[in-house]
């Protein structure tokens, strides 16, 4: 379904009728479902963000009231927050087989799925986006890059979707295994969650002749992507992206702004969703316009290796952890690899050792994260969570 204000009118309409969060927002905004008539009509509709989100699922589990009662859901995912994102029927729910097809991917390929399976949707929206191009699928995930790497030979693997600095290790992985470089086949990859800087582009390119950079969250799916490099996203036709000024909301035609997303589907109304995502408008080389890209983020939370962290799963996650007197995560990135350190002062009269053995548990356990555990004397007070990555 394209986006016209027909259509917005419509999703709208039927959303305020069979979804109970979404028409408590209407009526909290003072907006009558039967005035709706166009994208400008939700302009007045404060923008939802994930705390928002976050605050409705606690009160109200598991959806929050954003799920319609007879929708048809599939499977139910576990984003950090924790946020529950349920997967509606149909194929390709999330819509990014649009971004492989512009990757070059076709029915011909066998496509390596290096996105997580574990309580994530990740792995699932490329499996699915893998399947409506029809193409072959071998499900990596995230860890074994040895055995992946021997599969991307064994299997004559020709397409790949997952992080870009996971496909730097895997042909590091390949090449320091000593395989056969003439049965490396792997000619296209579809990148996101993270940057994709020019000198990392130009590496992978070195081996990935056909490397492009796409963009999405886990509520929204895919919301823009390359057809050509470093040309800017472009949106798809099916999806309602702006980006809107941080104080008003107001959608932006110049300028940085929060991405917002309005995706048309009445049983689950993610309307004025703010991604926390900062992006711009660009013009792509036909004239179009194209988002920039990320350009950082709203708020505190950071992203780590295409997933988000923020301060509260921090705080909530260290609380118990014994005989620590303080604290803080410090994210870097070293050879195009996003690494999670964490800094603890322990207790008067604690064994170093086992305070460092107790918080690495308690962060894989709780953060869904391996992190470098060091013992310092002291802390400057600069935060629970400082992000010392640029992206020169």
């Amino acid at each position: 379904m394209s986006i016209t204000d027909d259509s917005v009118a419509e999703v709208v309409h039927r959303a305020a009728e069979r979804v109970p969060a979404f028409a408590a927002r209407l009526q909290a905004a003072g907006i009558a479902a039967a005035a709706v008539r166009g994208v400008r009509d939700l302009d007045a509709l404060p923008v939802l963000t994930k705390d928002d989100v976050l605050a409705l699922q606690q009160a109200d589990p598991p959806f929050g009231g954003l799920l319609a009662p007879d929708a048809e859901v599939r499977r139910v995912f576990q984003s950090p927050g924790p946020i529950y994102e349920p997967q509606l029927a149909g194929g390709d729910p999330w819509r990014w087989r649009e971004a492989l097809a512009a990757c070059g991917v076709t029915g011909s390929d066998l496509l390596l799925n290096c996105f997580g399976y574990h309580l994530s949707p990740a792995g699932a929206m490329f499996d699915e986006a893998a399947l409506a191009v029809g193409c072959l699928l071998l499900p990596g995930g995230i860890g074994n890059q040895d055995l992946q790497a021997q599969a991307i030979g064994d299997l004559g693997v020709t397409a790949y979707a997952g992080l870009p600095s996971y496909l730097k290790s895997l042909i590091e992985r390949y090449d320091a295994a000593g395989f056969d470089p003439d049965r490396w086949r792997l000619d296209k990859a579809l990148v996101t969650a993270e940057p994709l800087p020019d000198d990392l582009r130009a590496l992978l390119e070195r081996r990935v002749p056909t490397v492009r950079m796409a963009y999405g969250t886990a509520e929204t799916g895919l919301l823009g992507y390359e057809v050509e490099p470093g040309a800017g996203l472009v949106v798809p036709e099916d999806v309602l992206v702006q980006v809107c000024d941080l104080d008003s909301g107001a959608p932006l035609d110049e300028g940085e702004g929060q991405v917002v997303v309005t995706l048309l589907r009445a049983d689950y109304p993610m309307v004025r969703f703010g991604t926390g995502d900062l992006s711009a408008w660009q013009p792509g080389p036909d004239g179009s316009r194209r988002l920039a890209g990320v350009l950082g983020r709203v708020g505190a939370a950071v992203k780590v290796r295409g997933m988000f962290l923020h301060p509260r799963q921090i705080e909530t996650t260290m609380r118990d952890v014994a005989d620590v007197e303080a604290y803080r995560f410090l994210v870097d990135r070293v050879e195009h690899r996003d690494q999670l350190r964490c800094e603890v002062v322990p207790a008067a009269g604690a064994r170093a050792e086992d305070v460092a053995a107790a918080v690495a548990s308690r962060v894989r356990a709780g953060l869904r994260f391996s992190a470098e555990v060091s013992i310092v004397s002291g802390l400057d007070d600069d935060g629970a969570l400082v992000d010392l990555r640029t992206w020169d």
